[in-house]
């Protein structure tokens, strides 16, 4: 019988009415996307589409700055994996949005 250590980890996502922080204990090695599922907050909100969805540990995003991609980012002792919804309009597309309405008033 081999002795199998846990760890506490966190599991977020929020939506703007409606937010969930789970915190459970994974066994040593589980991945970001492991923990997402052993967590069942996608049975909480079934819009999540898990293999596509964006995650991050403490606001840096999985997969970039050099970090690992969900389904391989290991987690460490009281990590917090975050679930990020998909943006809903580009966020370039609203600063020139917003750019040409002060160019707009300018003109006036």
């Amino acid at each position: 019988m081999t002795d199998v250590e846990f760890i506490a980890v966190e599991v977020a996502y929020a939506l703007p009415h409606r937010q969930q922080l789970l915190t459970l204990d994974v066994p040593l090695g589980t991945t970001a996307f492991g923990a997402v599922q052993l967590s069942g907050i996608v049975e909480q909100f079934p819009d999540i589409d898990l293999e596509n969805a964006k995650m991050g540990i403490f606001g840096q995003a999985l997969g970039t700055k050099g970090l690992a991609l969900p389904k391989e980012y290991v987690l460490g002792e009281k990590d917090r994996v975050e679930i990020y919804r998909p943006l809903i309009i580009d966020p370039k597309e609203v600063r020139k949005q917003r750019a040409e309405k002060v160019r707009q008033q300018a003109g006036k």
